[in-house]
């Protein structure tokens, strides 16, 4: 018996048929992933699936395990691996500054930047002193201007570098309760069950689990963390809906930071995330209040909204 069990729902079946089909243009890793779980859904075992694909016993049930556990993209993905993140000397807003780089367009007469190019202009700007120090820490990151992948490519002007260093400058700044800024995202979680009742634990006898688990649908996760502070908060939910958004903000300044004379929220441009969603959910005069502690209305539409 499967310890973990595969059941795609129509939607998911069709998309891994089409990853499938692709052949060559979808990624080898992420095709073999979508290849494990079709059978997988079939009711295949592990070992005949590591067999036909020849592939080792232990990524076909990893396969399986981040399918029920996290849903199928997690599944199809590469997660992060701990020896990429290393200590680096660019601090976060130099690093932001040299991806945003990579990203925009070559000096003229260059159809692309080098590492090279990359590393002398950090040295001109003065992210660092040393050429060698610039080469390291653009090798170091994900900066690999070589490699070529249909995107949609922001533009790198005044505008970006303003919203970038917007975002980045509350990190820099010396801690203060009275107006701490505040990191808020969502996201969706794929919920598990056993399907049988666990056995109780007798003397010399842990309590046992089955093997088997199935699928209960998914939950939103709203997080709330304070990283100068150490502090985190998570509600769950049903849904993130623009209603569910603005009761997480009136429980921000409310309930979690009562005395402070301004709470400074960094979040992404979800279209939930404006002070309309504020005032669809309750009266003016609440809505107001909760946006005068909560952030400015003066820069709705950026990823961070500061008092």
């Amino acid at each position: 018996m499967q310890k973990y069990v595969v059941d795609l729902s129509k939607e998911e079946k069709e998309r891994l048929e089409e990853l499938t089909t692709k052949g060559t243009t979808t990624g080898a890793r992420r095709l073999r992933r979508a290849h494990i779980l079709l059978p997988a859904n079939e009711g295949m075992i592990d070992q005949q699936i590591a067999r036909v694909l020849n592939s080792s016993l232990s990524t076909v049930e990893r396969v399986r395990k981040r399918f029920v556990e996290e849903g199928l993209e997690a599944a199809l993905s590469e997660r992060a691996r701990l020896g990429g993140i290393l200590r680096r000397k660019l601090d976060g807003k130099a690093e932001a500054y040299l991806l945003a780089l990579a990203c925009g367009e070559p000096p003229e007469g260059r159809q692309r930047w080098t590492m090279q190019m990359l590393a002398d202009r950090i040295v001109e700007v003065g992210l660092v002193e040393r050429m060698s120090d610039a080469q390291k820490d653009a090798e170091k990151g994900d900066v690999k201007p070589w490699l070529r992948k249909r995107w949609c490519i922001p533009e790198v002007n005044a505008e970006f570098v303003w919203g970038m260093e917007d975002v980045l400058d509350p990190y820099e700044e010396p801690y203060d309760p009275r107006h701490p800024t505040v990191c808020f995202d969502e996201m969706p979680y794929q919920l598990v069950a056993e399907k049988h009742l666990p056995l109780p634990p007798k003397p010399g006898i842990p309590q046992r689990y089955d093997y088997e688990y199935e699928r209960r649908g998914t939950a939103n996760l709203f997080v709330v963390f304070e990283p100068k502070r150490g502090w985190r908060h998570i509600d769950v939910s049903e849904r993130r809906t623009g209603r569910d958004f603005a009761l997480q903000m009136r429980r921000l300044v409310e309930e979690h930071y009562p005395e402070a004379e301004k709470v400074r929220v960094v979040m992404d441009n979800l279209n939930t995330h404006t002070p309309a969603s504020l005032y669809t959910a309750f009266e003016s005069e609440e809505a107001r209040g909760i946006l005068r502690r909560g952030w400015s209305s003066t820069t709705p539409r950026r990823s961070t909204l500061l008092g």
